[in-house]
C-alpha cells in the first residue's frame, strides 16, 4: 500500500491530538486546522482547504443531530417536572428504605443509575444530592463513600453505556461506520462489568468507615452538606401538588413500559422496528408527549411559552455538552472512506486513517488482547480532556480500523467507549463533572478521585478481558 503526504499529515495530526488530550487541553482547533491542510494537500488547491472545513463540520453534524435532539428532549422534559416538583416527589419514597449506612450505599447505587441512564447524570446528581444524601448520610453513611456510590453509578456505570439516550454509542458507531445498536448493546454488558466489579470493590475497600446511624459524626458530615435539609424541606411542601403526584407516577411508569417494549422487541420479535437510532427517537418521541402534558398541566395559558423556553434550554444544554465534538468527528470521519468522498467534493474519498493502520499491521503482534487493551489506553488517554465525548470519534474511528478476525469493530469501539467515559465522564479525573458530585456532597474532589481510582481502573481492565474472550 502507497501512503501519500495526506496520509502522513493525518497520522501526524491525529498523534498531536492525542498528545494534546494526554496533557488536557483542547483539541478543537487542532481538528480544525489538520482538516484544512489535509484537503488542501489532497485537492492541491486552497480552496478545497476552505471549503472541506465546512462540509466536515456540516457531514458531522448531519450525522449527529439526532443524538442533539435526544438530549433536548429529555432534559426539556426533566425541567418541566421540576417546574411541577415532581422530579423530587418521584425519589421522595426511597429515603425509607435508608435504614442503615450499607443499605443506603446500594440504594444510591440504583438510584443513580436508574435516573442518570434517562436524564444523564448531570442534572440527575443536583436532585439526588438534595434528597437522598442527607438520608443516607443519617443512616451512618459518610458523605465520602456516598459521593464515591453516586460517581461510580451514575458518571460511571450510567453513562459509559448511555443506552437509553445513546448519545456514546451513536457517536461511537458513526465513526466506525458500524450500526449504534451492535456497540450499545456491547457496551452496556461492559458498562455493567466494569461498574459491578468497581462498585463491589468500593464497597469493600470503605465499608469499615460506614457509621452507625446514631454516630455523632453524621451530624459533622450533614453540616459540610451544601444543600441543606431544611431548604429541600421547603422546596418539598411548596410543590407537592396534585399534578406532581401524577406525573411522579406517570414518568417513570411511561419510560418502563417503553424500555419493556423495546426490550420484548429486541429479544422475542423478528420486527425490525425500533432498531438503532428508531429506539432512540421512540423515546425521544414519548419524552416530547410527556413534556406536552407536564407543561400543560404546570402552565396551563402559559404553556406555549413554557414549552419553547424548555427546548431552548434542552437545546442549550446539548450544544454545551456536544458542540466541541462536531468539529473532532469531522476530523475523524475524514480519515474514513464512509464520509471523506463527501467532505473532500469526491466521488470516491480516501481512507486516510484505515490505510496508515492497515500499513503498520505486519509489525504488530495480531492479537486480540493486545488490541483491546490498546483500545481501553487510548479511550483512557482521550478521557483525560474532562469530556468523556470528544475521544469517542477517535476511538471509533480507530476501532473500525483496529478490527481482526479474533475481535470485532463493535467490540473495540465499545471498549473505547468504557475508558473514554468511565475516565472524563467523572470518575478518576478532578476536571471532570466529578467535580460537581464533590460539590454538592462537601468533599473534597481530589479525595474523592483517589477513593474512585484503584476500583475503576480495577474494573475497567477486568471488564476488557471479558470482553475480549467472551463477547
Amino acid at each position: 500500500m502507497e501512503l501519500t503526504i495526506s496520509h502522513l499529515l493525518y497520522g501526524l495530526f491525529t498523534l498531536l491530538i492525542i498528545m494534546t488530550m494526554i496533557f488536557r487541553k483542547g483539541v478543537v482547533l487542532l481538528t480544525l486546522l489538520g482538516t484544512f491542510v489535509i484537503a488542501w494537500v489532497y485537492k492541491g488547491d486552497i480552496i478545497s482547504g476552505f471549503t472541506s472545513i465546512f462540509n466536515a463540520n456540516l457531514v458531522a453534524a448531519q450525522e449527529l443531530f439526532s443524538i442533539f435532539l435526544i438530549i433536548t428532549f429529555m432534559l426539556a422534559l426533566l425541567h418541566s417536572l421540576r417546574d411541577l416538583g415532581a422530579d423530587k416527589r418521584m425519589i421522595q419514597p426511597i429515603q425509607r428504605f435508608m435504614v442503615n449506612g450499607h443499605i443506603s450505599f446500594f440504594v444510591l447505587v440504583g438510584v443513580t443509575y436508574i435516573i442518570s441512564l434517562f436524564f444523564w447524570p448531570t442534572p440527575a446528581v443536583p436532585l439526588i444530592c438534595a434528597l437522598l444524601v442527607p438520608a443516607a448520610v443519617r443512616a451512618g453513611l459518610p458523605a465520602m463513600i456516598a459521593a464515591v456510590a453516586i460517581a461510580l453509578a451514575g458518571q460511571g456505570m450510567a453513562l459509559s453505556s448511555d443506552y437509553v439516550v445513546q448519545v456514546a454509542p451513536g457517536l461511537s458507531a458513526a465513526s466506525a461506520g458500524i450500526d449504534a445498536e451492535s456497540v450499545a448493546d456491547k457496551a452496556l454488558v461492559m458498562s455493567l462489568i466494569a461498574g459491578g466489579v468497581a462498585i463491589l470493590l468500593a464497597y469493600l475497600f470503605y465499608r469499615k468507615s460506614i457509621r452507625s446511624k446514631d454516630d455523632p459524626l453524621n451530624e459533622v458530615d450533614l453540616q459540610t452538606l451544601q444543600t441543606s435539609e431544611t431548604s429541600t424541606n421547603k422546596v418539598r411542601t411548596t410543590h407537592l401538588t396534585t399534578w406532581s403526584k401524577i406525573f411522579a407516577i406517570l414518568v417513570p411508569l411511561s419510560l418502563l413500559i417503553v424500555v419493556i417494549y423495546m426490550m420484548y422487541n429486541k429479544l422475542f420479535s423478528r420486527s425490525s422496528e425500533l432498531v438503532g437510532g428508531d429506539g432512540a427517537a421512540f423515546i425521544g418521541g414519548v419524552a416530547v408527549i410527556l413534556l406536552l402534558l407536564s407543561t400543560v398541566a404546570f402552565g396551563k395559558h402559559h404553556a406555549l411559552d413554557y414549552i419553547s423556553n424548555h427546548i431552548t434550554e434542552g437545546f442549550v444544554f446539548a450544544f454545551k455538552a456536544m458542540g466541541p465534538v462536531i468539529p473532532i468527528a469531522g476530523f475523524f470521519f475524514l480519515g474514513s472512506p464512509d464520509f471523506s468522498g463527501n467532505i473532500l467534493g469526491v466521488e470516491e474519498g480516501p481512507a486516510l486513517l484505515f490505510d496508515l493502520v492497515t500499513s503498520t499491521q505486519e509489525y504488530l503482534p495480531q492479537s486480540a488482547l493486545l488490541a483491546g487493551l490498546s483500545m481501553l489506553i487510548i479511550g483512557i488517554i482521550t478521557g483525560l480532556d474532562g469530556s468523556g465525548f470528544s475521544g469517542l470519534p477517535l476511538t471509533g474511528a480507530l476501532a473500525a480500523s483496529l478490527e481482526t478476525s479474533s475481535i470485532d469493530v463493535s467490540t473495540l469501539a465499545a471498549i473505547g467507549q468504557m475508558g473514554a467515559i468511565w475516565t472524563g465522564g467523572g470518575t478518576i479525573i478532578a476536571w471532570s463533572s466529578l467535580i460537581a458530585i464533590a460539590g454538592f456532597c462537601g468533599v473534597s474532589v481530589m479525595d474523592l478521585v483517589r477513593k474512585n481510582f484503584f476500583p475503576v481502573i480495577i474494573g475497567l481492565i477486568v471488564m476488557t478481558f471479558i470482553a475480549v474472550f467472551f463477547l
